[in-house]
């Protein structure tokens, strides 16, 4: 008997309608068929988004032939006796029925429709099975000789598979896909014909196990030349790749017999009772099926060699990023002003008068914007940092990141604050944000408007990240650190050429990260695969310059925490520069007479020790500096960089392992259901 499906077996969509239950008429499949059924519909399920129907329509057809095959009767196995016109295949089934109820005749094509001979099992079920096949209920019969050993098969008579009519041929390649087993009958005529070979035998030689080869008309044959059809025969099957059941193998059997004497009937009656005893057709006929959709599938789903992102392939790439922020130059522009505050804060109060004295006269002279900042300006600003200037890339006669034309840093004024520990902290929150795609810039192609910080105006960012704001920052450094500069035109062009030339870089890197990761894979991963990496380089270029440009920002206020020995040397060229002044005005009271005009000796020695001290004590902080400033601007160079690579992760690197992730998945299910 069969019950009806709990309502979580119904919504699991596990074998149809039906379960199989212990005492029923229907055996359950075998463990293994099941895994491999079930492995099947999962790959079909996982892979509907990254192959074409086409590709999957096979599979899917082995799954609803399974489902409808299992809701029928298990009691029974339906074995098709197939055969050319005047093979006498209807000559042995009347001869297994005991009877005629196939019409035999020198007719051709003499059957026309398939006849059914039903040996009645312990249970009902087989009006399911041959309602399936499609046999008139007016064309099946019940044997005539009430015979048990042949109990539960059900024995199908089909037309000629080489018959003139096209509708015949068209139900014997139907039936064939539905039946568990098959009976070859040739004759020795036509055993050798390659329609037979070509059409059937050899697309079907997966199918062994299920198939049984029988040489009727042997009576015909003189003397031992039947054993000789029988071997050329069998070379004939192997030649088709048809494994042949002997010395206890699994394969199809090949017999010699005589429908018409009776001759070899009877061995064919008895494998056919034991085949039938064993209730396995069905799994074996539904296994042989998985095999061939597998194989089918197997361009689809095996790798050539291994496939996956090595380390050195993410390494390369995140190295590519980092080379289109400018990661190295903008690190040594860090460098170069950790000196420049160093100089500043441990220089004599005479250089920093200069320098403010310089500033004003350059303020005076239109140096500087109206929205300039009034602080001091990293050199990290001249890299054009960000998608778009590299270190090295000279422009109107710019050298490098952050140097003016005398080859010094090009430093200017700027604001002060934390912005090292902004960068440290709240810029990769922002960064992560921008990585996502979900920062300011978004991915519109139109740009954005909004005010500057400082009056400058209005700021957009396009789809090909050409930042106006970047742009001034550039252009405000250049009028800083050239005072002969010309025109902001040249500058602003040499800007945008950086960043239109970091784009390629950017697409570079992308393009050979995919094609690293889809290597090996089977084209329609492959191509999944690339397209991940594709969709996740849109607004990379624009994510990296605002990375940048956010990094440029942060470096602005120098940093964070100025080193004690700063404040002690500032305090030492402080009373340096007393001794220099009292020295100085000591000898001139000697000189002019108002002092003691032997008393110029007491005023020499302070001020030269002032006159000496002091340029000598910023030499010493200056080369005491170098090693804290090579480690500021390492640490700079390591924060873009790695804030770089993790937006490449983000957008890029990680949509391509999911996708690499998911073709595991469908390759473990495909291993699975090819029962490697």
């Amino acid at each position: 008997m069969v019950q009806p499906r709990s309502p979580a077996e119904a919504e699991s969509g596990a074998w149809g309608a039906y379960r199989w239950v212990a005492d029923g008429g229907r055996r359950a499949v075998g463990g293994g068929l099941r895994g491999r059924l079930d492995a099947l519909r999962e790959l079909i399920a996982l892979s509907r988004t990254r192959l074409d129907g086409r590709t999957l329509e096979g599979a899917g057809r082995v799954l609803e032939t399974a489902d409808e095959r299992y809701r029928l009767s298990g009691e029974h196995t339906v074995v098709a006796v197939a055969g050319a016109t005047g093979s006498g295949k209807s000559s042995l089934f009347n001869a297994l029925a005991g009877a005629n109820r196939s019409q035999v005749g020198p007719r051709r094509p003499t059957t026309a429709e398939p006849v059914a001979c039903v040996w009645p099992g312990s249970r009902p079920g087989a009006d399911g099975l041959l309602h399936r096949l499609g046999v008139p209920a007016h064309r099946r019969h019940v044997p005539a000789d009430g015979n048990t050993e042949l109990r539960g098969l059900i024995l199908i008579d089909l037309p000629d598979h080489d018959s003139s009519a096209t509708e015949h041929r068209a139900q014997v390649d139907r039936m064939l896909e539905l039946v568990d087993a098959v009976i070859w009958v040739v004759d020795p005529e036509k055993y050798a014909d390659a329609v037979l070979h070509e059409r059937y035998l050899r697309p079907l030689a997966g199918y062994a196990e299920v198939m049984f080869v029988v040489l009727n008309q042997v009576d015909r044959l003189p003397g031992d030349a039947a054993d000789q059809v029988v071997d050329d025969l069998r070379r004939l099957l192997d030649e088709d790749g048809l494994a042949l059941g002997e010395h206890g193998e699994p394969g199809a059997a090949v017999l010699a017999l005589s429908a018409a004497t009776g001759r070899g009937v009877g061995e064919l009656r008895e494998a056919l009772g034991q085949f039938v005893a064993e209730r396995g057709a069905a799994d074996r006929r539904l296994a042989a099926d998985v095999d061939a959709a597998t194989e089918r599938l197997r361009s689809a789903y095996v790798a050539q060699n291994g496939v996956g992102l090595t380390e050195r392939a993410r390494a390369e790439f995140d190295d590519r990023l980092a080379e289109a922020v400018g990661a190295v130059a903008t690190g040594r522009a860090a460098e170069r002003d950790w000196l420049r505050y160093a100089e500043h804060a441990c220089g004599s109060p005479w250089s920093r008068m200069r320098r403010w004295r310089w500033r004003g006269s350059r303020r005076g002279a239109g140096g500087f914007g109206a929205g300039a900042d009034d602080g001091w300006m990293t050199g990290a600003g001249a890299t054009g940092a960000g998608v778009g200037r590299g270190e090295g890339r000279a422009g109107a006669g710019q050298t490098g990141a952050g140097r003016t034309a005398e080859g010094r840093p090009g430093a200017a004024r700027g604001r002060r604050g934390r912005a090292g520990a902004r960068w440290s902290q709240d810029g990769r929150a922002a960064v992560g944000q921008v990585c996502a795609g979900h920062g300011e810039e978004g991915r519109t192609g139109t740009g954005r408007v909004r005010t500057g910080r400082n009056g400058a105006g209005t700021e957009g960012l396009t789809a090909s990240g050409r930042s106006g704001r970047r742009q001034g920052l550039v252009e405000r450094q250049w009028a800083a650190g050239h005072p002969g500069a010309g025109g902001a035109g040249e500058v602003g062009a040499s800007a945008v050429d950086g960043r239109a030339a970091a784009r390629p870089v950017v697409e570079h890197a992308v393009r050979t990260v995919a094609a690293e990761a889809a290597h090996g894979l089977p084209a329609p991963w492959a191509h999944a695969v690339r397209e991940a990496a594709d969709r996740g380089a849109y607004g990379l270029p624009e994510a990296l310059d605002k990375v940048a440009a956010d990094a440029e920002e942060a470096l602005r206020g120098g940093p964070a925490v100025k080193p004690r020995w700063w404040t002690v040397a500032a305090s030492l060229q402080g009373m340096l520069s007393v001794l220099q002044v009292v020295g100085v005005l000591w000898l001139l009271g000697a000189i002019t007479g108002v002092g003691d005009a032997t008393a110029w000796i007491s005023g020499l020695l302070p001020a030269v020790l002032g006159s000496v001290g002091g340029p000598a004590l910023a030499w010493m902080c200056r080369v005491v500096a170098r090693g804290p400033a090579r480690r500021y601007g390492q640490d700079a160079e390591r924060r873009l960089r790695s804030t770089a690579a993790a937006c490449g992760r983000a957008r890029v690197l990680e949509p391509v392992a999911a996708e690499l992730l998911r073709y595991r998945e469908v390759r473990e299910q495909y291993a699975v259901a090819s029962g490697v």
